[in-house]
């Protein structure tokens, strides 16, 4: 009987060891993975953490009966470095989910190895439209703009406004020539011309030569395809420089942080593209009051889809009853998102999450009622005219 009763012991001692396991696998570990000190480091960065502590908060503090773990780390805008993290965090740390990007090539090396290790991806702030075309994966959800709608946005904007003949200042990365390559396809079907382009470093803060060629070209349009303290030097020196007086500035990836660094008196007049701002309604507003009162500053596009990805990717969780990344995806791509981002959000089978974008101006100092209130929507665009239709994406897994 000893024997009888040592492997009753042994099976009993072995089930408990299960269903700890289990228990501990259905944990839910969150990574946000971004630039925390580099230019884009307004965009989300290490504010945007509190736009995740928040949102867990507000869900309650724990999933599938365990409390939320956050992980951060700061990539410093290089792809080798962001994937080596997130396969630790993968193997190591129990990742369920991952946040961020503010860099296209750190999140186009972030979604291959996401593919692999089939850990949900939400891609915030990086605006390259291949991450849920060519690039796309089972796993990875482009949350927020890119740039296609960039270029729906304020390149048609701008071309209608008269600016047929670009020159492009491009951020000299997967990013900027995919924004270039975006605007310039508007601009041509729409009749323009681009006169030439010149691709500029990450990190750049001397803009005068580039700037110069740019005047030499002769075009109407300075077209920045650039982002962060990238576009908001190149601006502040074509002012400086007298080129913003012969040439109209496009913005064609702006963030609020960036109007608020430069200024209304040298950003006044400008169109951008955008698709959250925080005086659009009650809730907008609600959260922008929320976060202001916990950052000091209200929050860019990004931080508020932060928020909203991390509420939308919980209630995933609690649906599915469990973290397994292939169910939580099934719930992602049938969720309609109505919160304080979107009201008629969608994850598409590409991986996009179309909504509504919003075509702004920025305001005169004498509009501007406060030192946050510095745009004013000009157009709404729905989802479909903002991104285009799911059966024109080039992802494979659009075709099923």
């Amino acid at each position: 009987m000893k024997p009888l009763k040592v492997l009753a012991y042994v099976g009993v001692f072995a089930a408990s060891l299960w269903a700890v396991g289990a228990n501990a696998a259905e944990k839910v570990v969150i990574g946000d993975i971004d630039d925390m000190s580099g230019p884009y480091a307004d965009v989300i960065g290490a504010t945007g953490i509190e736009a995740i502590k928040m949102a867990i908060a507000d869900f309650g503090g724990t999933a599938l009966g365990q409390p939320i773990d956050i992980l951060t780390f700061d990539h410093q805008n290089k792809p080798a470095l962001g994937v080596e993290k997130f396969r630790e965090w993968a193997d190591q740390s129990g990742l369920t989910m991952l946040l961020g990007g503010s860099n296209t090539g750190v999140s186009l090396a972030i979604s291959a190895a996401v593919k692999e290790k089939k850990v949900p991806f939400f891609a915030i702030g990086a605006a390259g439209a291949s991450l849920t075309g060519k690039d796309c994966t089972p796993y990875t959800i482009h949350y927020g703009y890119d740039t296609t709608a960039l270029a729906n946005g304020t390149a048609k904007t701008l071309l209608a406004q008269g600016g047929k003949s670009w020159f492009f200042l491009t951020a000299d990365y997967a990013f900027g020539t995919q924004l270039q390559n975006a605007a310039s396809g508007v601009v041509t079907a729409g009749g323009g011309s681009v006169a030439g382009a010149v691709r500029v470093p990450l990190g750049t803060t001397d803009f005068a030569s580039y700037l110069l060629q740019a005047q030499s070209s002769g075009a109407q349009v300075l077209g920045l395809a650039n982002a962060g303290t990238d576009f908001s030097n190149s601006l502040k020196a074509a002012n400086e420089f007298g080129i913003a007086k012969t040439m109209k500035p496009a913005a064609l990836l702006v963030f609020l942080s960036d109007i608020k660094a430069i200024g209304l008196d040298a950003a006044q007049g400008l169109t951008l593209t955008d698709g959250w701002y925080w005086d659009l309604n009650d809730k907008t507003r609600a959260f922008g009051a929320a976060f202001m009162a916990k950052t000091n500053r209200e929050p860019t596009m990004p931080q508020a889809a932060v928020y909203s990805a991390t509420m939308t990717y919980l209630n995933a969780v609690k649906a599915a009853g469990t973290t397994d990344p292939d169910k939580v995806m099934a719930e992602l791509h049938k969720a309609k998102i109505d919160d304080m981002f979107t009201a008629n959000g969608v994850i598409r089978a590409d991986g996009l999450m179309q909504h509504d974008m919003y075509i702004m101006q920025v305001k005169t100092p004498a509009e501007s009622k406060g030192p946050w209130d510095l745009y004013k929507l000009v157009q709404t665009m729905g989802g479909e005219e903002a991104f285009g239709k799911l059966t024109d994406s080039a992802c494979p897994l659009a075709k099923n």
